[in-house]
C-alpha cells in the first residue's frame, strides 16, 4: 500500500485479542515538505469503555521519553527505509507521554532517542476518540511504516491493532507490519 498525502488506512485488530468496545481504528496520515508528516489515530467504539485519560485539546508533551507505554492505551509508528533492517519506533501515550527508540535489526534496540513530537491534541465526542500526532519527522520517499495501537479497556482487557499482523502472537517489530509505502509529499 501506498500513500500521498490525505490517506486514511484501517488497522486491524488482532484475531487472537479481541475488543469489546473499540469498533475500528482508522489513521490518517498526511505528508508535506514544510512539516514532514502527521497522523491522526482515529478510535470508534464505546470511549467510555476504553482507558483514557479525561479531556480534550493541546496536549502537554511530556518533557522525556518514558518507556512502557505499550503496557496501556497507545499509539505507535515505526519507520525503516526500503530495504534496510534499521528502523525506528514513535510510541505516544493519550495523555503527553511518549517514547522514540532507534534499533539497528529487528528487536536489537541501538539507542533511546530524544525526537519528542511536536504536537499532540485529542479529540473526544461519544463513540469517538482521535489523537493527533506531529512527530517533527521528514522521512524520505519510499520509506516504509508500520501504524498500531494497544487499545487498554477499563476491565484490562487488551486489544492489538496495526495495518498488518504477522502470524503468531502480536509483533508490531515484525517486517511484515512495515505494510506503508510513503509516497512525495505535497507541495506546501
Amino acid at each position: 500500500m501506498s500513500v500521498h498525502s490525505g490517506k486514511q488506512c484501517q488497522l486491524i485488530c488482532h484475531p487472537d485479542t479481541p475488543a469489546r468496545a473499540v469498533r475500528s481504528i482508522a489513521v490518517e496520515v498526511d505528508l508535506s515538505f514544510d512539516e514532514g508528516f502527521a497522523l491522526r489515530f482515529v478510535v470508534d467504539g464505546e470511549i467510555g469503555g476504553i482507558l483514557l485519560p479525561p479531556g480534550e485539546g493541546e496536549l502537554v508533551i511530556a518533557d522525556g521519553g518514558t518507556d512502557g507505554l505499550w503496557q496501556s492505551s497507545c499509539f505507535e509508528a515505526f519507520l525503516t527505509e526500503e530495504g534496510q533492517p534499521d528502523y525506528t519506533e514513535f510510541n505516544y501515550a493519550p495523555d503527553g507521554r511518549w517514547a522514540c527508540y532507534q534499533f539497528d535489526d529487528y528487536r536489537s534496540l541501538l539507542r533511546t532517542d530524544d525526537l519528542a513530537p511536536w504536537r499532540m491534541a485529542v479529540e473526544r465526542e461519544p463513540g469517538h476518540y482521535a489523537l493527533s500526532i506531529e512527530p517533527g519527522i521528514f522521512p524520505e520517499t519510499g520509506a516504509r511504516l508500520a501504524l498500531s495501537a494497544v487499545i487498554e479497556e477499563v476491565d484490562g482487557t487488551k486489544s492489538y491493532w496495526a495495518l498488518a499482523h504477522p502470524p503468531g502472537k502480536p509483533d508490531f517489530h515484525h517486517p511484515d507490519c512495515f505494510a506503508l509505502t510513503l509516497g512525495a509529499p505535497d507541495a506546501a
